[in-house]
């Protein structure tokens, strides 16, 4: 009798094991729930300011201004219908919207004379934010607005003069064409065909903005302090900073008159306000206003994104290779003795 009460308690436990083992195995090889994403925190500088320094790209296949065709919206609904949009031809859009010409991809009224896609500076060997914007300038209308009718007018006299007389001395040609500026380094600062790269540094009181077009650097004190006597006209402006949250604002004024935003000369009246913000480890959103009364109906606004790069900047070695200057020179003269 023992021995049948024994047999019945191993068969007990042993069904019982073999019933429990493949719930205890399922509950060994579970996979443990993976772990929540570390949230993103802005660095910051010793000083406890946003850390936006880095090598960045602003380079972009938005246009400046809208294609005609798209009215009023700002975005595309995906990349799909951004496509889908080109394809169509409403691609890509100038100043005032016309496509710019193939023979002028900087779109600074100078033909070029070689492809830059040779040396690895377009297409996919570009690093480029993704966006959906349908234009760097924002607004319903997504173009540079008109200038005022005395300035058109004026524009034109200089356009009439500079024709007749483009040829007569080193100081009649077109600023880049000079290594003075391109225009393009702004501000504010707009995406170029080639040499998009920038890098920002800070330090107490300061951030630096270096620029690999035309290599120039613009300094910018966030200390507080004023801008600078009026009557001292700049290349790239009198640009002073501060911050406004985790944003850097920058006001730029005092512009040399010969200065030319988005096709036009500036007034004195002109003034730039930019907007810096790092919203992930690699991106800062940058935005501007344009705001001169004298030059056109009303302010207008711009943005896009710039890009954290692995690289470094490179001299842009603008006078050492200008040979056309002094050949269309040397050719005009020759010209004038026949």
């Amino acid at each position: 009798m023992r021995r049948h009460v024994l047999s019945s308690l191993f068969a007990l436990v042993a069904a019982g094991l073999l019933v429990s083992a493949p719930v205890f195995a399922q509950v060994q090889v579970a996979a443990k729930p993976a772990p929540a994403a570390k949230a993103w925190t802005m660095p910051r500088t010793p000083d406890g300011k946003p850390d936006l320094q880095g090598v960045y790209s602003n380079a972009t296949t938005i246009p400046v201004a809208r294609p005609a065709n798209l009215g009023a919206k700002e975005f595309y609904d995906s990349e799909a219908d951004k496509a889908a949009t080109a394809a169509a031809g409403g691609g890509r859009a100038g100043r005032g919207g016309a496509a710019r010409p193939a023979a002028d991809p900087e779109g600074n009224g100078l033909a070029v004379h070689y492809d830059t896609s040779q040396f690895g500076l377009g297409g996919p060997t570009v690093k480029r934010a993704a966006s959906l914007r349908t234009s760097i300038i924002t607004g319903p209308e997504g173009r540079v607005p008109p200038v005022l009718p005395e300035v058109a007018k004026a524009a034109q006299e200089r356009r009439a003069y500079q024709q007749a007389h483009q040829w007569d001395s080193a100081q009649n040609r077109p600023l880049a064409e000079r290594c003075i500026t391109w225009g393009f380094e702004g501000p504010p600062m707009m995406p170029v065909g080639y040499n998009s790269t920038l890098e920002i540094v800070q330090g107490q009181g300061y951030v630096a903005i270096v620029q690999e077009m035309i290599h120039d650097t613009r300094v910018i004190p966030t200390d507080g302090r004023p801008h600078g006597p009026a009557e001292i006209k700049r290349w790239m402006g009198d640009s002073v900073g501060h911050w406004e949250g985790d944003t850097l604002v920058v006001e730029t004024v005092n512009y040399n008159p010969q200065v030319v935003i988005q096709g036009q000369q500036v007034s004195d009246a002109a003034k730039v306000t930019e907007r810096f913000t790092r919203i992930d480890p690699n991106t800062i959103q940058y935005q501007f206003t344009v705001d001169d009364p004298k030059t056109w109906v009303k302010p207008f606004s711009g943005e896009y994104n710039m890009v954290h790069i692995d690289g470094n900047l490179y001299e842009y070695a603008c006078h050492e290779g200008n040979y056309g200057m002094a050949n269309n020179l040397s050719g005009a003269r020759a010209t004038e003795k026949k």
